[in-house]
């Protein structure tokens, strides 16, 4: 026994809220803990610091990465160490003195006498999806009299259940019997959390996969849990204060603000329990993977393609693919898309995509040391472009500083504060364009409103030509939080209702047409797209080059630009919105080009030159590069994803298809 240590004074400023009497009861007191992960490492160290003098502690697990994120015991001296070898060793560090039993093999119908025997109180920290186990020891606690409580983590809050001896049991409350494994998952998530409180905030669905037994967690929650298991542990061994017991439950939400009191008379057999059950199974269908490539990439060259793939092209085209040649040499096949969608006039917002990419390619390459360099190839066609990246050792090699910032980038369609950008943010902005480009900007409410009224107006062409519409109905993926190849419905930026009726008019043209024409079908996309997003942000900016845009390298040059501008206002946690249909139309009005039938449409193309050309100087607009909006908001809750890295790899026959 260490000299120095002394459990009255150690546990001296407990004292107040609890009695000396009630300490020294709590020093006697024997707890059972299983599962010595996310809350129940927390669990075995706050209770430890309240003084217990006893544990029963089972894990049959050890240590790795994926528990950093959470779990009390997870540290890189730890990894790979047995937790519960790991959670006595933390406890004793705190109290020397603890009388600790470990079943290293976690409980089983073996050891589960011994694990329950002379203990006072028993609390679950099994794994979500170790259901079996868990109706195991749940009942032989109510067999025994013991009392049994659990607070399990749900998203940033924790939803808590006492069962008392001679009151409702787990499997009275559940009704597990018979029942399948992902059926008895779901009714313990809707049995543990009735309010479901959670749910609301889910940012990804796709990350929660109960038949495969997977879901995200915070510490936050866990750390949660053990304050209110904890604190109803007390009150439990000291014979003190109100306990809620089964049927009656408690749901607390820190990212909600919400503390919920649920009470179930029957359990899971409540009328209300049985309707949160149909709406669970529907909130919780397995949804498609998230983004990721089974297999990671192994080499140089496909980790730097692997985190360029996620370079930003128009309505997620990615109009490239990859041809590997050797260790240090690839070839990027690029194509654009004017044959077919009518804002890549002359392929030149495909170009601009390229540009980003190439961007992208050369910031992905600093973590791996090397340095990129670019050339394309004169003798390929303009609207096929074949561009040769050449990696080399660099002489300094340096993470670039946006690396860490080239999957964060997203677009939100939906409307920033008005909060002005500060000096510095415009600095740091204007200087990422580099040499040749230069920013222009959109400030103050009375620009910002001229501008949301311009994007009013290029919206009615977006949304009454046949041309457009062709575009939308091939690009936009309809109930998709998430898409690999297109646009997610739910991140183009409009509410639930106007969201059903574009899915609905934009199956047939003759239908875009009756509703443009006698129900006024534009006005509410157009209102929540354009007009409130354009007059909603902090600014509106064009990047502009120093020379007018002739070539196809000037573009490519100009998506370099914007990759950096881009990345550079994702890392000042800036939200961002491309808003280049203006310019667009803009360009076509200037060279006179008559690219739709709709006369409307094309009579309002002039007014958006003209538009333009009021706020910003004419002879900007030859140099214009891109256009769009910046401001502080929320994060999107829905995105474009890419191709897998597979898909994106082909050979020289294919690789530019």
């Amino acid at each position: 026994m260490p000299p120095d240590f002394d459990y009255h004074r150690a546990f001296a400023r407990n004292l107040g809220w609890v009695t000396e009497a009630e300490q020294a009861l709590l020093r006697a007191k024997r707890i059972a803990i299983a599962g010595l992960g996310g809350v129940g490492g927390s669990h075995v160290l706050t209770l430890t610091r309240l003084g217990i003098g006893a544990f029963n502690i089972a894990d049959f697990d050890t240590f790795d990465l994926p528990n950093f994120n959470r779990q009390a015991g997870a540290s890189l001296r730890h990894l790979g160490q047995p937790k519960a070898e790991v959670l006595a060793e933390l406890a004793r560090d705190i109290n020397p003195e603890l009388e600790l039993r470990s079943f290293p093999q976690g409980v089983n119908c073996d050891n589960l006498d011994a694990f329950l025997d002379g203990v006072d109180l028993y609390v679950d920290s099994l794994d979500f999806f170790a259901v079996e186990t868990r109706r195991m020891v749940f009942a032989a606690c109510a067999e025994r009299g013991i009392p049994a409580i659990t607070a399990a983590p749900l998203g940033m809050g924790t939803a808590f259940l006492a069962f008392m001896p001679g009151q409702m049991t787990f499997e009275e409350y559940f009704r597990m019997e018979g029942q399948p494994e992902s059926e008895q998952l779901l009714r313990f998530l809707v049995g543990l959390s009735p309010a479901m409180l959670q749910l609301t905030y889910l940012a990804e669905k796709g990350r929660v996969n109960l038949e495969g037994h997977e879901g995200p967690s915070t510490a936050m929650a866990c750390d949660l849990c053990a304050g209110v298991a904890c604190a109803n542990a007390l009150k439990i061994l000291l014979n003190r204060g109100d306990v809620v017991a089964a049927p009656r439950g408690l749901h607390f939400d820190a990212y909600r603000n919400r503390l919920k009191k649920t009470w179930r008379p029957w359990g899971i057999n409540n009328p209300v329990q049985r309707l949160m059950l149909m709406i669970a199974r529907r909130s919780l269908t397995p949804a498609p993977p998230i983004g990721t490539d089974p297999a990671p990439p192994q080499t140089p060259i496909e980790r730097i393609l692997d985190l360029a793939r996620w370079a930003p092209s128009g309505d997620n085209e990615q109009p490239w693919r990859f041809e590997v040649l050797t260790d240090d040499h690839f070839v990027v096949h690029a194509h654009d898309t004017r044959d077919w969608c009518v804002y890549d006039l002359d392929g030149r917002a495909s170009q601009i995509a390229v540009g980003a990419l190439l961007e992208t390619i050369a910031i992905a390459a600093s973590a791996e040391g090397l340095q990129a360099t670019f050339a394309r190839r004169s003798d390929a066609p303009e609207e096929k472009p074949l561009i040769d990246v050449h990696l080399q050792r660099a002489a300094e090699p340096v993470q670039h500083k946006l690396l860490p910032f080239v999957k964060a980038r997203v677009t939100q369609r939906r409307p920033f504060s008005t909060r002005p950008l500060t000096d510095a943010q415009k600095k740091a902005l204007e200087a990422s364009v580099g040499v040749g480009h230069r920013v222009l900007w959109i400030e103050g409410p009375r620009k910002r409103w001229q501008m949301a009224k311009l994007l009013f107006r290029s919206a009615y062409i977006r949304l009454t030509t046949r041309e457009a519409w062709e575009v939308h109905r091939r690009n936009i993926e309809w109930g998709a939080q998430f898409s690999e190849d297109r646009l997610p419905d739910q991140a183009i930026g409009v509410d639930a209702v106007t969201l059903k009726i574009m899915k609905w008019v934009l199956q047939r043209w003759e239908r875009v047409q009756f509703m443009n024409r006698y129900l006024a079908g534009t006005w509410p996309p157009r209102l929540q797209m354009d007009l409130l997003p354009g007059y909603r942000c902090a600014a509106h900016f064009l990047i502009v080059a120093d020379k007018p845009l002739e070539a196809i390298d000037d573009y490519i040059a100009g998506g370099r630009a914007v990759q950096r501008f881009w990345l550079t206002a994702t890392s000042l946690a800036l939200q961002f919105q491309p808003e280049m249909t203006p310019l667009i139309f803009a360009r076509y009005g200037e060279r006179s080009i008559r690219f739709t039938a709709e006369q409307g449409a094309d009579a309002a193309v002039p007014r958006i030159r003209t538009g333009l050309s009021k706020l910003f100087v004419n002879a900007e607009l030859a140099h214009g590069v891109f256009l769009g909006r910046v401001g502080v908001g929320a994060l999107p809750r829905a995105r474009s994803l890419r191709l897998a890295l597979r898909n994106l790899i082909a050979g020289p026959s294919t690789g530019s298809a």
